[in-house]
């Protein structure tokens, strides 16, 4: 229900910033105010971005909980299709998904109302099959053993052109 009284305002929202900011301003401003933001916009998203695909990255490479990363990122996404979309409320809702603070109340407000179950990193067996397969546990074996290199060495069957070292 929420989502269908967004699609119904959000849209009413707009037109009625338009008229206001286009009666104060003047048609070309206006379009101009909307295609500068939606550069300006282009251009923050792609440089928060790339800092927050370095943070996912970072939090893999540690091993930590990647889920605040992941979700930086997903506000970063929504954040560049508002500034893309033409509109004034879009553009102030965009902007403000791509200030950190905005972003770390909104993860904090959705940690309190999401249970995560459980989280592991790596392999984990199905809950599902009704024969689960242990984990893998590491060995201390050590195999001793004798080899022998049984390769052949080519001889060339021709002579080299004199563009290659030999």
């Amino acid at each position: 229900m929420w989502l269908f009284v967004a699609f119904l305002l959000v849209p009413l929202i707009e037109i009625g910033l338009f008229i206001q900011v286009g009666g104060w301003i003047g048609l070309w401003p206006t379009l101009g105010i909307v295609v500068l933001t939606a550069i300006l916009g282009t251009f923050l998203v792609r440089s928060q971005g790339v800092m927050a695909i370095n943070n996912l990255r970072g939090s893999f490479s540690r091993l930590e909980d990647p889920s605040e990363p992941l979700a930086h990122g997903a506000m970063i996404l929504i954040a560049g299709a508002l500034l893309l979309t033409p509109g004034f409320f879009t553009d102030a809702v965009g902007f403000a998904l791509l200030t950190p603070p905005v972003r770390l109340t909104l993860i904090s407000y959705l940690k309190k109302r999401i249970k995560v179950q459980r989280f592991e990193m790596g392999p984990e067996p199905d809950p599902f099959r009704r024969d689960p397969q242990p984990r893998p546990q590491p060995r201390d074996t050590v195999i001793d053993g004798d080899f022998r290199d049984v390769t052949e060495t080519k001889k060339p069957t021709h002579q080299g052109s004199g563009w290659t070292k030999h």
